[in-house]
C-alpha cells in the first residue's frame, strides 16, 4: 500500500523545512508519495460589483499559476530529480480546512506543515493556521518547528 504524505507550503523557508523532513520520512517509507501543496489564503466572503467580481476571479487564476510556478513545481521537480513520487497542488481557500480537504481527495495519511514564525496579536487571538489545522485535521499532522 503506498503511503501518501501531504506537505503544505507556505512560499518560505519554513516550507523548505517541511519539504526536508517529508523527504526523509518518505526515504523511510517503502512505497510513499509526496504531495506538495500550496494554498493561497482567499476569503469567498466579500461583496463586490459583477465587474469587481470578474476582475477577482482573473487576480485568482493569476495568483495560483504564479504559486504553481513559483513555488510548488520547483519543489515537485526537486524531489522527482531524488527518485521521488511528487505531484503538486495549488488551491484558493482556508489554509486549515483547505489542506485538510487535499488530503482527504488524495487519500493522504498524513499531513506535514512547519510553524511560521510569524507572530503578533492577530494570531494570539484567532490562531494560526497550523493550530486550525492541528485542531481539526482528519488525518495525523506533523508540524516542524
Amino acid at each position: 500500500m503506498t503511503t501518501k504524505l501531504v506537505i503544505g507550503l507556505d512560499g518560505e523557508g519554513s516550507g523548505d523545512r517541511a519539504l526536508r523532513f517529508a523527504t526523509d520520512l518518505a526515504n523511510r517509507i517503502e512505497d510513499c508519495e509526496l504531495v506538495v501543496a500550496y494554498v493561497i489564503e482567499w476569503s469567498p466572503y466579500s461583496f463586490q460589483t459583477a465587474e469587481e467580481n470578474a476582475q477577482r476571479h482573473k487576480r485568482r487564476e493569476e495568483e495560483i499559476s504564479t504559486a504553481q510556478e513559483r513555488v510548488v513545481t520547483p519543489a515537485v521537480e526537486a524531489l522527482r530529480k531524488n527518485g521521488m513520487k511528487a505531484t503538486g497542488i495549488v488551491r484558493h481557500g482556508d489554509v486549515a480546512h483547505t489542506l485538510n480537504s487535499i488530503c482527504e481527495k488524495e487519500g493522504g495519511h498524513q499531513i506535514i506543515v512547519c510553524r511560521s514564525s510569524e507572530g503578533g496579536i492577530t494570531k494570539r487571538l484567532f490562531g494560526s493556521s497550523t493550530a486550525n489545522l492541528v485542531m481539526s485535521a482528519t488525518v495525523p499532522v506533523t508540524v516542524i518547528g
